[in-house]
């Protein structure tokens, strides 16, 4: 058929779009919007250009909208898997093909008897000429190998009854390989599964419903959960039908329960390669999970909040998980929460208690985003803490000046010992040189005496 065909028919059911009508378009694109694509790019554009005004002016149902960017997304990975007649099968050359040009408003005759099962009397005449037809269009080569295939089936016959007369040999040992695909394909398949039961599902409900049908390999979990964060990161704002979704999951099983705590862990770790508005419904996301006990509150044990292990990226999304649980929870409920005796041994990584570093700059971040109600604990630890410190340094000051002062007196009893020392020795001597004095004084008076009594005598 001439490609013209197919482009009055897409025309023809998106002139008055109704859901069945585009529905039907959709699959018709699906299957040969690959050859439309190379035969005729400017009228596939024109198609695909319808498809986006219907999805804008949003008069079809939310269902068939998100068939509609299911179908786009599908463009954009190259019709993978829907790329015309496989080679295999493309056996007619184009310049022995026959193109009926044929239109819409065309009148033909159509053959009714031909829907209809007769029987044909000369059935092996008809096969025969059926035959030649055959070896016109696909040439002799077929009938050769035709051929010499039944020519090794009767040498594969032949030595069959010749082994059949010999001896029965031991049959060879059957061996099983498995085989592992390593380009990942059915993965990818799986993956765009997922994606376009999101996108198309009219409610969370419908969504897990369709989601819960897929025959998922032990293992493949993961994947559904992972495509529901993608997805819900994709949006412009954050839409709580992801979250309700995910929490659908989660209390069907708590297998998806700890399936999002890991994943979690692998968004919080890999945060700063994530736009600000990613981060941001990532986030509410999580919170939204948090908030309805989805998931257990342990996640947050992956989240060590100081100045050296967060980044700027790190820092909002903690901003925007916190304020979106004190939305929804309350600073009260939230503060409870948090103090849970149970759980505190997850919380010091967010709200640590040593060393006192860490612990101003949690005090610092939690008031200055508006949540400094959940820093009374942390405030009360930290005036103790300080209290104990100067107390620390007010017995380390007592005892180095006790010791200073036991030093001192014992400096001090060792100078008076020696000035006293200095004082009797000073007296003894002074004691000793005046009496030595006295005795020469009184010698030499004595002396003077008798000279006087000397020179009386003379005269």
């Amino acid at each position: 058929m001439h490609e013209l065909l197919a482009l009055e028919l897409c025309t023809l059911l998106l002139t008055q779009p109704t859901d069945d009508s585009v529905e039907v378009a959709i699959e018709f694109i699906k299957e040969c919007g690959y050859a439309l694509q190379d035969l005729s790019p400017q009228g596939s554009h024109g198609i695909f250009e319808r498809f986006r005004g219907i999805l804008h002016e949003g008069e079809i149902d939310k269902r068939t909208q998100f068939m509609i960017e299911g179908l786009f997304a599908f463009r954009k990975s190259g019709f993978e898997g829907k790329k015309g007649v496989p080679e295999e099968l493309d056996l007619v050359d184009e310049d022995d093909q026959i193109v009926h040009e044929i239109s819409l408003d065309d009148e033909l005759e159509a053959n009714a008897s031909l829907d209809v099962f007769k029987f044909d009397p000369n059935y092996e005449e008809n096969e025969k000429k059926y035959s030649e037809v055959k070896k016109e269009i696909l040439g002799e080569e077929s009938s050769s190998s035709d051929e010499l295939d039944s020519d090794d089936d009767d040498d594969d016959e032949s030595g069959s009854d010749n082994s059949s007369d010999d001896e029965p040999a031991a049959a060879a040992p059957t061996t099983t390989q498995n085989i592992t695909d390593a380009t990942e394909t059915n993965l990818v398949n799986l993956r765009r599964t997922i994606y376009l039961t999101i996108m198309s599902s009219l409610d969370f409900e419908e969504a897990g419903h369709k989601l819960m049908q897929i025959q998922l390999q032990p293992g493949q979990e993961i994947e559904v959960a992972t495509m529901l964060v993608e997805c819900c990161s994709q949006e412009r704002t954050f839409v709580r039908y992801y979250g309700l979704l995910a929490q659908r999951f989660c209390f069907i099983s708590k297998e998806y329960a700890s399936l999002f705590d890991d994943v979690f862990m692998k968004q919080f770790s890999t945060i700063h390669r994530l736009e600000t508005n990613k981060l941001r419904n990532v986030a509410k996301f999580f919170a939204h999970l948090l908030a309805t006990d989805a998931m257990s509150w342990t996640c947050l044990a992956y989240i060590q909040l100081s100045e050296d292990t967060t980044t700027s990226a790190s820092r909002i999304f903690i901003k925007i998980l916190f304020q979106e649980l004190s939305e929804q929870l309350g600073l009260k409920k939230l503060n409870e929460k948090m103090s849970e005796e149970d759980m505190q041994e997850y919380f010091t990584g967010v709200m640590p208690k040593a060393p006192l570093k860490n612990v101003r700059f949690s005090i610092n971040f939690f008031t200055s985003i508006g949540l400094g109600g959940l820093t009374d604990r942390m405030r009360e630890h930290l005036k103790k803490e300080q209290e104990k410190e100067r107390e620390r340094r007010a017995n380390a000051s007592s005892s180095s000046s006790s010791s200073s002062s036991s030093s001192s007196s014992s400096s001090d009893s060792d100078s008076s010992s020696s000035s006293s020392s200095d004082s009797s020795s000073s007296g003894s001597s002074s004691s000793g040189s005046s009496s030595s004095g006295s005795s020469s004084s009184s010698s030499s008076q004595g002396k003077d005496r008798r000279r006087r009594r000397k020179r009386k005598s003379k005269k």
